[in-house]
């Protein structure tokens, strides 16, 4: 049901953000690279976590090497949820999460505990930029979130 609050009807209003009003963009970039970094060791573990308005996965694919010559490698994707795809109208390749990939929720206690800031500043900042996102998605405003 928490994807749920991603799928808007209206445009986000500011008092929706109360959070990321408070931080500074420095701040919010912090909080994210925390994120971030969190994402990145639950896919070296081989797990998929799940953000809300999708999941960050490794999947399986091929690479063209040589002339004719594929080899499979992982890559580690976004993949968009089904339900927010068909509400906004986005298209997408379909990829699939494998199936012995567990999905996971990000753990906000640990990202708190490694970005310094409290837990639900963490959880409340990356609802709230998720929400914008979302905002963005529903206006069909250009949006660019970039990761490492």
């Amino acid at each position: 049901a928490k994807m749920q609050k991603y799928l808007l009807y209206n445009t986000v209003e500011p008092e929706e953000l109360p959070t990321l009003k408070e931080l500074s963009t420095i701040e919010i970039c912090k909080v994210w690279s925390g994120m971030s970094r969190h994402i990145y060791r639950q896919l070296l573990k081989k797990r998929a976590v799940d953000i809300g308005i999708g999941s960050f996965a490794v999947v399986p694919t091929q690479a063209s090497v040589a002339e004719g010559k594929v080899l499979p490698v992982e890559k580690p994707m976004f993949i968009l949820s089904k339900p927010l795809k068909m509400f906004y109208n986005l298209e997408s390749d379909e990829t699939k999460i494998p199936d012995e990939t567990p999905v996971v929720q990000p753990d906000f206690k640990e990202i708190a505990a490694n970005t310094h800031f409290r837990q639900e500043i963490v959880e409340q900042c990356v609802q709230e930029t998720l929400l914008c996102f979302a905002g963005a998605l529903r206006d069909n405003k250009e949006v660019e979130f970039s990761f490492r």
